[in-house]
Formats: structure tokens, sequence, C-alpha cells
């Protein structure tokens, strides 16, 4: 079986927005069972652990002699390797995977941008000149994103890798409550929250904080 790796106590308290989620599911949604190696923020900087993610992050995976990091290199393998992620047409797989891009490079950066902002910048003199700044920046690719989508279930046809990875990225806005605002992407990630891999994922991983709060 493959391994991954996940915070042994992750800071988002269980709530599903640490990256080991999006492989979690990838393996849910394709039924490969997997093991998970729980490692702390110290072990994440140890020599072991740089040999497989060079930067000390999670997750990683490995498969027999393979050892990649990267959440969009991860999901991608996994697609490419079991059916159910990416459609077997060829202009239709290549149209999946652009939307894998399109959710980490395009959606992501602005919206970990927000989100850091929230947590770690309250206290600064520009705090509150920097923030509408920021949340514009999310809106602009938030109406493209929704008007995109329409009233499709999924972005191209049937669910893949791409809606995988941006119900994942789209999470991340919890907290801001930006969201409320679009009702059409609301419904979206719901509809990837109601998926049974999904709930499998973030089960598994609200497991993995349950414990690590009352040990």
């Amino acid at each position: 079986m493959p391994t991954i790796t996940a915070f042994a106590n992750s800071p988002d308290r269980g709530r599903g927005q640490a990256r080991d989620m999006r492989v979690r599911w990838a393996l849910e949604e394709v039924g490969q069972p997997y093991d998970v190696r729980l490692v702390s923020f110290e072990a994440m900087k140890q020599p072991s652990h740089l040999a497989l993610h060079p930067f000390g992050q999670i997750p990683t995976f490995e498969d027999g002699d393979l050892a990649l990091f990267e959440t969009g290199a991860i999901v991608l393998h996994i697609a490419e390797h079991h059916d159910g992620l990416l459609p077997a047409e060829p202009n239709a797989r290549a149209r999946a995977i652009a939307w894998m891009f399109a959710a980490l490079n395009t959606m992501e950066p602005p919206i970990v941008e927000l989100g850091m902002a929230m947590l770690f910048e309250r206290d600064r003199s520009w705090h509150d000149e920097r923030l509408p700044v920021l949340q514009n920046s999310v809106r602009v690719r938030l109406d493209e994103l929704s008007r995109h989508l329409g009233g499709a279930d999924w972005l191209d046809g049937a669910f893949c890798a791409g809606d995988l990875l941006m119900v994942t990225v789209l999470r991340r806005l919890n907290a801001s409550r930006i969201l409320d605002g679009y009702p059409t992407l609301s419904s979206y990630v719901a509809r990837g929250e109601a998926r049974p891999a999904f709930r499998r994922a973030f089960d598994a991983q609200l497991a993995v904080f349950t414990a690590a709060s009352t040990s």
C-alpha cells in the first residue's frame, strides 16, 4: 500500500484544511487503501523527511521506490494510475488536468494570501487597508469561476481530479465567509463535501486531531 505523511497535530484542528486531505480524498475516490505516517513539526525538518520533501512540509507519498511531494503531483499520479479521477477521452482528460492547475495556480494563491492576512496580520497598522484589496482579488477569481460553472454540477462534465482540488481550495474560504455571496460555488463545494469518499477522508483526518487532542 502507498504511505502518505500527515500532521501528528494539525494546526487546522481537524477541519479538513491540511493538504493531506487532498491526497486522502483522491485515494478514497479510487478505492486505494493507504497507510499514514504522522509527523511532528520537528520531524518535518529532519533529514529523513527532507529526503522526501525538500521543503519540509506534508504530505508526501511513497509507493514502492517512488516518493512524491506536492499535492498536485500526488493527486495527478493517483488519477493517472487508477480509474475514476480523469476521463478516458484525451481532450476531456487534458481539460481535467488544466482544471487541476487552475485550482492550485490561479485560485489558491490569492485565497491563501487572504487567509494568512486574516490569521497573522490583524495587529499590523496597514491591515485594515490591505484586507479589502486581498478580498477583492479573491472575489475577482470567484466571479470568473462562478460564471464558468453556471448551472453545471462540475467543472467539465463528470466529477474529476480538477473538481477535487478546486473544492479543497474553495474550502479554505470558510473562515472568511466570502463564499456565502456565491451560491453557485457554495452549492458546488457542498456537492464535493457530500461525496462518500470526501466524508471518509475528512473523518480519517479528524480522527487524528481528536486522538492528538485527547492524548
